[in-house]
C-alpha cells in the first residue's frame, strides 16, 4: 500500500471515529432538565441471522443501536424502530429532547417521535424498519426498511402498539 492509500486509510478511520463520538456526545449529552421529554438510551440488540431482537422499553424513550445503526423509540404507546440516518443525505439524526423531535446533524431537517418530517431539506419521513412483537420483545427485520413515498400504508403499519 503506498503512502497516500496509507493516509486516505488513517483519515477515513479518523473522520469514523470523530463522527461516532459526535454522534454519541450529541445524543447522551443531555442535561437532565432536557432528558424529561424522552430519555435517550444506548443499546445493543441480539442478533439472530438477519433480526435483532430488543426488549420493549419500558417507558417512553430514544434508544440507538449504533453497531446497528437503528433507533428504537417509543413514543406516546407505539414503538417504531428507525434508520440511524437522514434519509435527504444519510447524515445521523439525534434526539433534540428539549424540541421533542430527531434532527438530522447535517442539514437541520426535523421529525417528530414517530419519524414523520416536519421540516427542513428532506422530502419524505425517516426510514422504518420491519418489525413484530414476540412477547416483551421487539424484532427488527434487519434486510427491510419502508420508506414513506414509496410504501406509505406499510410505513404505517411499521409499529407496535403498547
Amino acid at each position: 500500500m503506498d503512502r497516500e492509500c496509507e493516509d486516505m486509510q488513517c483519515r477515513r478511520e479518523f473522520l469514523k471515529s470523530a463522527g461516532c463520538f459526535g454522534l454519541t456526545l450529541g445524543l447522551v449529552g443531555l442535561s437532565s432538565g432536557a432528558a424529561d421529554a424522552l430519555p435517550v438510551f444506548l443499546t445493543e440488540g441480539i442478533q439472530s441471522g438477519a433480526e435483532t431482537r430488543y426488549p420493549i422499553p419500558a417507558a417512553d424513550s430514544v434508544n440507538v443501536d449504533r453497531k446497528a445503526q437503528l433507533i428504537v423509540a417509543r413514543s406516546k404507546g407505539h414503538v417504531y424502530v428507525f434508520a440511524l440516518s437522514c434519509p435527504h443525505q444519510n447524515n445521523a439524526v439525534k434526539w433534540v429532547a428539549k424540541d421533542h423531535r430527531f434532527q438530522c446533524t447535517k442539514h437541520d431537517s426535523e421529525y417528530q417521535p414517530d419519524g414523520v418530517h416536519t421540516a427542513g431539506r428532506a422530502t419524505r419521513n425517516l426510514d422504518r424498519y420491519v418489525i413484530r412483537r414476540d412477547g416483551d420483545s421487539v424484532v427488527v427485520d434487519l434486510h427491510r426498511w419502508i420508506q414513506s413515498d414509496k410504501d406509505p400504508a406499510g410505513w404505517a403499519a411499521a409499529t407496535i402498539a403498547v
